[in-house]
C-alpha cells in the first residue's frame, strides 16, 4: 500500500511541475509583448481621435448603465423607491400651497417617491408640431376651467377632445401676437420685428407669460424668451409653456431677487402680468432695472379697463403716469405708446445716475454680489459693472469677442479648447440617440444606423454649464434644441456670459 501510493503521487506532483513552468515560460514570452504592444498602440493614438469610435462609445454606455444599475442596487438590493401620492402631483421644492414666494430654509426632509406622471400622459409631439399642440393629459388645465376662463383663453386656444391647439397668430387681445411684436417694433423705430436681433435685441425676459403665445413668436424671430411666472397648482403657465417646448421657470420677485445677476436681458416684457409696480418704494421697478441691459426696453401693456372713468387723460393716469414718475428717477425715457401698450428704454450712458436732478434713489454701492434670491434691494444695480456694455453696441457674436472674454476674466484659449471639447462631445451625445429611434426607423443587417433627426430633442438641461459651449454645439450643428444652463452656485460665476452670450440660463443651488 505504502509503495502503491507513493508511485500514485508521482505523475500528479511531475505534471504539477510541468504546468507551473509552462505558466512561467508563457508569461516571461507574452509581458514584452504587451508591453510594446500597449506602448506602440499608446503613441499610435492621437488625442484628438478619443472621440472618434461611436460603436465602441455606445458599447461602454450599455455597459456603464448596467453597472450604474447594479451598484445603485447596493449590495443587500436596496427597494425602489416607492410612488407619490396624488397630494404631491403638484409639489415643487422650496414652494408650497400656502406660500406663493420661495423658502427653501425651512423645508422639511420627507419620504422620498418618484412623482408619478399625469394618468393620461402621453410623449408631446415632435417640434415644431409641439409647439402648437399639446395633449391634455399632459396639463393640469381642465376643461371645466377652459369653458370657464372667458373669451381670451377661447380665443387662445382650441380645446379638442385630447388636444389643445394654440393659435399662433391670435397671441394676446388686441390684435394678434404678430401685430403686437410689429407694434413694438415701431415703438422702437424699427421697420419689422424680424429687426429684432439685429437691433441687440436678442433675450425677452417675459414676466407672467400667460400660455407662452409672444415667446413662441420670438423663437421664430431667433429671439430667445424665458417665462417666469408664480407657483401654480393648477393651470400652470410654466407647465404649459414648457409643454409647447419654450423656455420657463418658477419665479417671482416680490421680495427676493431673481437668480440673475445685473444687466443679463436686453428686453423684460410685461402683458397683463398682474404686478402693482409702484409698491415696496418701487423695489419692484427697481429689480426690473436691474436685469435690464444698458440701452434696453421695458415693454407694459396692460388693459384700460381697469381705469376709473373713460376720458383718454384718466386712462393714461391709471396706466402709465406713476410708472412713468418712478421712470424718471432711474434714468428711462419714454420711447412710445401705442393703444395700451407702453415702452421705455433704460439709459446707455452711466453718467446719466450722477446727473440726475431727483436723486432719491440711490445707486448701489456693491454691484458684484451674486444674485441667488437675496432680498429685493431699494437702489439702481449694475451702474459701475464692466459689463455695461449698450445693447446697441454688442458684436454679433457677443460674448465671444476678445475684448469681451477680457471683461468676463476668461483666457481665450482656455474657451477655444472648451468649444472643442463640447463639440466633440456633442457628436458622440447625438450618436447616442440612435438606438432610441430604431423603433421608428427599424435597421436592416448591413445598414448603417439611422441619423436621429435635428428635432429629436427640444430642450435639455446643462447642469454645469460653464460657459455654454454646449449650447453653443448645438446650434453650430443645427440642433433644435434650446438649453437651461445652471451655473452652481458655488462655482464660479459664469453665468454672465452665458447671457451675454444669447442663451438662458440661471443659478442654482443642487
Amino acid at each position: 500500500m505504502k509503495v502503491a501510493s507513493v508511485i500514485g503521487l508521482r505523475p500528479r506532483i511531475s505534471g504539477l511541475l510541468f504546468l507551473t513552468l509552462g505558466v512561467i515560460a508563457l508569461i516571461t514570452i507574452l509581458v514584452p509583448n504587451s508591453d510594446s504592444s500597449s506602448t506602440t498602440s499608446t503613441t499610435r493614438v492621437p488625442p484628438s481621435n478619443i472621440y472618434s469610435n461611436y460603436g465602441r462609445v455606445k458599447e461602454q454606455a450599455a455597459v456603464d448603465y448596467l453597472d450604474l444599475r447594479f451598484f445603485s442596487l447596493g449590495v443587500n438590493r436596496l427597494k425602489e423607491f416607492p410612488l407619490c401620492g396624488k397630494e404631491r402631483d403638484n409639489y415643487v421644492p422650496c414652494y408650497n400651497v400656502t406660500e406663493s414666494d420661495r423658502n427653501c430654509e425651512f423645508a422639511r426632509e420627507e419620504e422620498r417617491c418618484l412623482v408619478r406622471p399625469p394618468r393620461d400622459y402621453k410623449i408631446p409631439l415632435r417640434w415644431p408640431v409641439g409647439r402648437d399642440i399639446i395633449w391634455t393629459g399632459n396639463v393640469k388645465i381642465t376643461k371645466d376651467q377652459f369653458l370657464s376662463s372667458g373669451t381670451m383663453t377661447k380665443r387662445l386656444m382650441l380645446l379638442e377632445e385630447n388636444q389643445i391647439t394654440f393659435h399662433s397668430d391670435d397671441g394676446l387681445i388686441f390684435d394678434g401676437v404678430k401685430d403686437y411684436a410689429f407694434q413694438i417694433a415701431e415703438m422702437i423705430g424699427l421697420g419689422s420685428d424680424t429687426e429684432f436681433p439685429q437691433a441687440g435685441i436678442r433675450t425677452v425676459l417675459d414676466i407672467g407669460c400667460g400660455f407662452g403665445s409672444f415667446g413662441a413668436h420670438l423663437v421664430s424671430l431667433n429671439v430667445m424668451p424665458i417665462c417666469i411666472a408664480e407657483y401654480e397648482t393648477s393651470g400652470s403657465q410654466v407647465q404649459l409653456a414648457l409643454e409647447r417646448g419654450l423656455p420657463a421657470m418658477i419665479g417671482n420677485f416680490f421680495s427676493k431677487q431673481l437668480p440673475y445677476p445685473a444687466l443679463s436681458f436686453d428686453m423684460v416684457h410685461c402683458a397683463q402680468c398682474g404686478i402693482t409696480w409702484d409698491i415696496k418704494d418701487a423695489m419692484l421697478l427697481l429689480e426690473v432695472d436691474r436685469v435690464i441691459k444698458p440701452g434696453g426696453y421695458f415693454v407694459l401693456t396692460s388693459p384700460t379697463s381697469k381705469a376709473q372713468g373713460n376720458s383718454p387723460d384718466t386712462k393714461k393716469t391709471s396706466i402709465s403716469t406713476r410708472v412713468d414718475e418712478l421712470s424718471k428717477k432711474i434714468c428711462w425715457s419714454l420711447s412710445g405708446q401705442q393703444d395700451e401698450t407702453f415702452l421705455w428704454q433704460k439709459t446707455a450712458d452711466p453718467n446719466c445716475y450722477s446727473s440726475r436732478s431727483q436723486a432719491s434713489i440711490p445707486v448701489c454701492k456693491d454691484d458684484d454680489s451674486v444674485p441667488y434670491y437675496h432680498p429685493l434691494v431699494p437702489c439702481i444695480s449694475g451702474t459701475k459693472s464692466k459689463r455695461w456694455i449698450p445693447i446697441q453696441n454688442r458684436s454679433r457674436a457677443s460674448g465671444t469677442s476678445l475684448s469681451e472674454l477680457e471683461i468676463h476674466g476668461i483666457k481665450p484659449e482656455e474657451f477655444d479648447e472648451d468649444i472643442q471639447v463640447w463639440r466633440s462631445a456633442l457628436k458622440n451625445y447625438w450618436s447616442l440617440l440612435t438606438p432610441l429611434i430604431f423603433s421608428d426607423h427599424p435597421k436592416r443587417p448591413g445598414d448603417e444606423d439611422p441619423v436621429p433627426p435635428f428635432y429629436m430633442i427640444r430642450n435639455a438641461m446643462d447642469m454645469n454649464a460653464r460657459y455654454g459651449n454646449l449650447n453653443q454645439a448645438l446650434l453650430n450643428q443645427g440642433k433644435s434644441v434650446w438649453v437651461m444652463n445652471v451655473v452652481p452656485v458655488k462655482a464660479r460665476n459664469t453665468l454672465p456670459i452665458i447671457l451675454d452670450r444669447g442663451f438662458t440660463g440661471a443659478l442654482h443651488d443642487w
